[in-house]
């Protein structure tokens, strides 16, 4: 399936600890051969960075450890 095509129907999510007020967070969507798209909820209409499993998956570890704590 073309990229654009598959961000089109991409299933979007985002943390179930977002606000309601539909900012301040960012959206996944799973893609095919193991990609994750991200964007930015505030900017949907933007295109999103697409990454590898192994580079979200180091990412989700890294975050849960603190490494990205400001």
């Amino acid at each position: 399936m073309d990229l654009t095509a598959e961000l089109n129907t991409a299933a979007w999510r985002k943390a179930s600890r977002s606000g309601t007020n539909g900012g301040d967070c960012i959206e996944v969507a799973p893609l095919s051969q193991g990609r994750v798209a991200i964007r930015d909820t505030e900017a949907p209409g933007q295109a999103p960075y697409v990454v590898r499993g192994e580079v979200w998956a180091a990412f989700v570890d890294g975050a849960k450890k603190g490494e990205f704590d400001f």
